[in-house]
């Protein structure tokens, strides 16, 4: 009798622990499968986003593209022709103050020619296509800084040449908004632009002695509507699957970029 008592609590005992095995195995199972879910649907709405910033990109890029050869084939060739108009003009029949007035004229036409050749090239980006990313950068800074009161410097790391065309120009559009944002609000007279290739990463970094962006600034002013450029960096960077970060101090401001390549 008590042989059959202990048997059946025995039995009672290994049903009751079968039961809570089951129940934790199927809690188990349920947390993975909801674990499962939500990376699944995490990593659908990473994919989303980084569609729908490579299709802004792209259509950014397309816009570049055809204001760059409307700047070029016909406002250039607008001005070219009133340039060969002003020319046909005899300065032999103007008095002193006309002549003065065309030699002016004249000059400020050549000067407004080659900005809208600069900015038709800068838009269009052909260089970084014939000559790789490194001279692209070289030119476009040259370009924009050429005449001008601050001095540049480049110590780009030749072993560099180039990822795929779409991930350069996006460097290379990053690299450009930095350096305008740099000219137009940071008052530096001193910036330089370095690269490093290491194994599968390059690093990117641009300092100037001005005053630039803190990290924390950054984060703030390019989710603002009017730090448009600020969040063009962010989304560009984000699609290359990189890093940006900011530092600064009050004699020096540095941005670094990383990216897989």
């Amino acid at each position: 009798m008590n042989n059959n008592l202990t048997l059946l609590v025995i039995m009672g005992i290994v049903v009751m622990l079968g039961l809570m095995l089951s129940v934790l195995l199927a809690v188990m199972f349920n947390f993975r499968k909801k674990n499962q879910h939500r990376r699944a649907m995490e990593l659908l709405k990473e994919q989303q986003q980084s569609q729908l910033i490579e299709a802004a990109i792209l259509s950014e890029e397309t816009e570049r593209h055809r204001i760059s050869e409307t700047l070029h084939d016909e406002v250039g060739a607008i001005l070219s022709s009133a340039k060969l108009h002003l020319l046909g003009i005899k300065q032999t029949t103007l008095d002193e103050k006309d002549k003065k007035l065309h030699e002016k004229g004249a000059g400020l036409l050549n000067d407004v020619i080659k900005r809208v050749r600069g900015i038709s090239h800068s838009l269009h980006s052909n260089i970084l296509k014939e000559f790789g990313f490194n001279e692209a950068i070289r030119h476009f800074l040259q370009q924009v800084t050429g005449g001008t009161m601050i001095s540049t410097d480049t110590r780009l790391d030749e072993k560099y040449k180039g990822s795929t065309p779409e991930k350069d120009m996006s460097l290379y559009r990053i690299i450009q908004e930095l350096i305008n944002n740099t000219l137009k609000y940071a008052g530096a007279t001193k910036m330089e632009i370095n690269s490093t290739l290491k194994e599968n990463e390059l690093m990117v970094t641009l300092v100037h002695n001005g005053n630039g962006l803190s990290q924390e600034d950054f984060d703030i002013f390019s989710f603002r509507k009017e730090g448009l450029g600020l969040k063009n960096i962010r989304n560009r960077v984000l699609l290359l699957k990189g890093k940006i970060s900011f530092d600064k101090t009050p004699e020096v401001s540095t941005i670094h970029i990383s990216l897989p390549v």
